[in-house]
């Protein structure tokens, strides 16, 4: 291949990428993957062991009637506004994990078909049928917007049937889906507002949605997205594109905390009741998980909830204190203890006293300084080192560990009494890998939030940046997520989004789920480490041969395919995306002796999608 083959190519790739984050309804290819033949081929049975599966994902079907009535005990029981938050919540959950499982199923779809692949799947789903009307979206200036219609909802039907005519909406359920869905494709909360709906007389029901922080009084929305009202609503709201640094801190004009909770998943959602319940009591918590859940976080918010709100919140790290000091450090030192002590202070019990003491990684302390410990808990008296008088305190005791105490125990490391009085009320905080749903929520305040405190104007992220976070493991968890975004708002271009080149530069593995043309003309990306390791093996999809998710000889093929691309096209000076992919199609087919499955394979297609394509053929 010669230099001008080369440069061509690159060029071709450059001009491919930027169309990676960029589409809108009215130049939507009807034949782009998936299309609704993709997704219902996506659609088994299993009668024989009662069981049905949609992209790999089990699924179960329920009668029209049957959610009438549980939305009617639902509302009777809990009233229609604590419903519609339930419902919302359900939506949403099913919506985020139709936009993962789409992804992994097609993961380098053109955006637009993808994000016309939502209502597809929420029609097959027979939750209405989904008429868009239009929808236009960047994912790298984060902007958004779409309207819908939906015909014959179910949600509306069983509303009206129960309860009538109203004022207001009720396709809560389909509502939280759309939200779901659109902010898992664009990496960013997404709102929609149901305009017209069946349940309010309107012959169809009619959607708008745009990004969160375009809408005037959100939080309305935003209440019924989160499990409890402890949970910021101000956080996730995002800056327009190129708004000006001096306005990054906020739409109420406060500056960023660190102290707020997001996230609307049902793991994040079940750890907040907990800590609802057990907030208004003196309860010792104890709260376990990996490291970088955000068990300080948890631990802050449990005072702030609570009764002790206005009395001091103390923290400390049970691991960078020395076994040597600890006790003076947690119950105080009286003047002339040893050598150094020339003033007598109180310990952080002390300090704590009528408020929350919080001890984290308690795990690592020495079995002496546990004995300490738990003297202090069951006297409620602790005694300063070189003191002669015992003192009472009033402090509620939060600790957090990120091992497992029971394993410890049975190692000898930590005492079983002690563990026996923190184990009150445990609350063990999901990982990340866990609550992928709060992931899009988490890169947009991060972003905010950084772009904030560098005074850096960022757009965005990236549709191929957004696949890799979404896929990443996440090993360091919210903290790692936190970093990385951190060092995306560092590393990217002032007034420009954020890119995978931004993200993985320190030997991070993540599968990457896009791909694209390298100067040689070979395709990259698709099972590389992000971080810039070796190649990864290829996962394939779950229930899908290795043709259909991309592995195995056929992606050798589709290498020698553009290896042969300059010779194919001849002395042409430019190159055209249709000749291109006229020359692709064709080579295909022949090299297949006409067998359409074959060539479809080699070319990471579907047979509909080369049936379509072949038609639109230029004689």
């Amino acid at each position: 291949m010669n230099e001008r083959d080369r440069i061509s190519l690159a060029e071709l790739a450059r001009s491919s990428g930027k169309m990676l984050h960029r589409g809108d309804s009215a130049h939507l290819d009807e034949g782009a993957a998936p299309t609704l033949d993709d997704i219902t081929g996506s659609l088994h049975f299993s009668p024989g062991d009662g069981r049905i599966w949609l992209n790999g994902q089990r699924m179960q079907l329920l009668h029209l009637s049957s959610l009438g009535s549980l939305r009617r005990e639902l509302i009777e029981s809990i009233g229609a506004e604590r419903t519609r938050g339930l419902l919302t919540r359900v939506g949403y959950t099913a919506g985020a994990r139709d936009a993962q499982l789409l992804r992994e199923r097609w993961p380098d779809a053109d955006p637009a078909a993808l994000f016309s692949a939502g209502p597809r799947m929420h029609s097959l789903e027979g939750a209405a049928r989904v008429e868009a009307l239009h929808f236009e979206f960047d994912q790298a200036l984060g902007t958004y917007r779409g309207e819908f219609l939906w015909h014959h909802s179910g949600e509306g039907e069983v509303h009206v049937a129960d309860f009538g005519t109203g004022s207001g909406p009720a396709c809560w359920m389909q509502t939280g889906y759309a939200i779901g869905y659109t902010s898992a494709m664009i990496g960013r909360l997404t709102i929609y507002r149901e305009v017209e709906c069946c349940a309010m007389g309107h012959q169809h029901c009619r959607l708008v949605g745009k990004p969160a922080d375009e809408w005037d009084h959100v939080e309305e929305d935003l209440r019924f997205l989160n499990a409890e009202a402890f949970v910021s609503t101000t956080a996730y709201s995002e800056p327009q594109a190129r708004r000006q640094a001096a306005v990054l801190a906020g739409d109420d004009g406060r500056p960023y905390a660190d102290k707020e909770m997001v996230g609307v998943s049902p793991a994040f959602n079940a750890a907040c009741h907990m800590l609802r319940r057990v907030a208004p009591t003196t309860a010792t918590v104890l709260f376990t998980g990996e490291s970088g859940v955000g068990k300080e976080l948890f631990a802050h918010m449990l005072h702030q909830i609570g009764q002790r709100r206005d009395r001091p919140f103390v923290a400390v790290n049970c691991a960078a204190i020395p076994e040597t000091l600890i006790e003076s450090e947690l119950f105080g030192v009286e003047r002339g203890a040893f050598t150094g002590a020339t003033v007598s202070r109180p310990g952080r019990f002390e300090r704590a006293s009528g408020g929350t003491l919080f001890l984290d990684e308690i795990a690592t302390l020495s079995l002496v300084a546990q004995g300490k410990l738990l003297r202090a808990l069951q006297e409620g008296e602790i005694e300063r080192v070189g003191g002669v008088r015992s003192q009472r305190v009033d402090v509620r005791l939060v600790a957090a560990t990120n091992v497992d105490l029971r394993e410890e125990i049975r190692q000898g490391r930590f005492r079983e009494d002690l563990f026996f009085r923190l184990n009150v009320f445990p609350i063990h905080l999901p990982p990340l890998r866990d609550r992928r749903d709060d992931i899009p929520l988490l890169m947009g305040y991060f972003m905010r939030h950084y772009g904030q405190k560098h005074q850096r104007r960022l757009t965005g992220f990236t549709a191929r940046s957004v696949d890799a976070l979404l896929n990443y493991a996440f090993p360091g968890n919210i903290r790692e997520l936190q970093n990385l975004v951190e060092r995306g708002v560092i590393c990217a271009d002032e007034d420009g989004p954020i890119d995978v080149a931004h993200l993985f530069t320190s030997g991070e593995e993540s599968q990457a789920a896009y791909c694209s043309l390298a100067q040689s003309g070979r395709p990259t990306g698709a099972g590389d480490r992000a971080g810039g390791g070796a190649a990864a093996a290829p996962a394939t999809s779950a229930g899908l041969p290795a043709a259909a998710s991309g592995a195995g000889p056929t992606a050798a093929v589709r290498i020698d395919l553009l290896d042969a691309l300059p010779a194919m096209l001849g002395d042409a000076q430019n190159w055209s995306l249709d000749t291109l992919e006229n020359t692709l199609i064709l080579a295909a087919v022949k090299r297949a002796d006409g067998n359409l499955s074959a060539a479809a394979r080699m070319l990471g297609l579907t047979r509909p999608q080369l049936s379509y394509r072949m038609k639109k053929l230029t004689p």
